[in-house]
């Protein structure tokens, strides 16, 4: 009887043991966080070459910007108006460039460009105030003149929201586990349709239950480059790979959840 005992209890802590990995497994699948940066003393060179890797890397902003369908070109002419560097200080009255731009990535729904809907999050989630401050310097860059200081990042170092590491200033949503929430706190309907409605960037979120299995989706969010869906392989490489640090474990299987019953 002992030895019957003894081996359910050794089934027992296996399958605990096994559960328990892949709950810490989840929140933390390697994603490409974007570093830490010390800026405050960088030439401007420095903070353009920043700007640059985070742009096109690990900010995850060519997922929109780099298209001009869900979001204005920044890097190339927009409504005849030449790259953002050259039209940033005619957006917002009495505001300069750099201030626009600061703002338009930590508070993107104040001033919307017509024509576009306001499906950027807040950017001070995803990166730090250096960085934050970096790709302000860097669009900056395109088509006009970088005067971002360390003055600039000192003065805005203690309100930023975001703390070093790139980590987000807090839960995503709230920390809410509605999946609605979720998909407009990250932006995913800019990129995806939903109910009809949404972007043609990425696949469709109609019906996508019937097409891929709950694990499918999750690595699809966990490692967007792991496959690229048919009829999509232009758009292989933009989806951000942030989302496994941006969202809690709970987070995560909310969204896979409400996505697996879209049939």
């Amino acid at each position: 009887m002992w030895r019957t005992n003894v081996k359910v209890g050794l089934v027992g802590l296996v399958v605990i043991g096994f559960y328990t990995t892949i709950a810490h497994i989840i929140p933390q699948l390697e994603s490409e966080v974007p570093s830490s940066l010390d800026l405050s003393g960088a030439t401007p060179e420095a903070l353009v070459s920043a700007g640059d890797q985070l742009f096109h890397g690990a900010g995850g902003c060519t997922a929109c910007h780099g298209l001009g369908t869900r979001a204005p070109n920044l890097l190339t002419d927009h409504a005849g108006e030449g790259p953002i560097g050259s039209r940033c200080g005619t957006r917002e009255s009495g505001v300069d460039c750099k201030s626009y731009l600061y703002e338009s990535l930590t508070d993107p729904h104040k001033v919307l460009v017509s024509g576009f809907e306001p499906i950027m999050p807040d950017i001070s989630r995803q990166l730090d105030n250096d960085q934050l401050w970096a790709l302000v310097a860097y669009l900056e860059s395109n088509g006009g003149t970088v005067d971002v200081t360390g003055a600039d990042i000192q003065r805005t170092a203690t309100a930023s929201a975001a703390p070093a590491g790139g980590a987000p200033a807090g839960p995503v949503a709230g920390g809410s586990t509605d999946p609605q929430q979720l998909l407009n706190a990250n932006a995913c309907l800019g990129c995806h349709m939903l109910g009809g409605s949404g972007g043609a960037v990425g696949p469709s979120f109609d019906g996508i239950g019937g097409r891929l299995s709950a694990d499918q989706i999750r690595e699809a969010i966990l490692d967007p480059g792991a496959t690229t869906a048919k009829g999509f392989e232009a758009m292989a490489g933009v989806m951000p790979t942030t989302f496994g640090s941006q969202l809690t474990a709970a987070q995560l299987e909310a969204i896979v959840g409400f996505l697996s019953r879209q049939r």
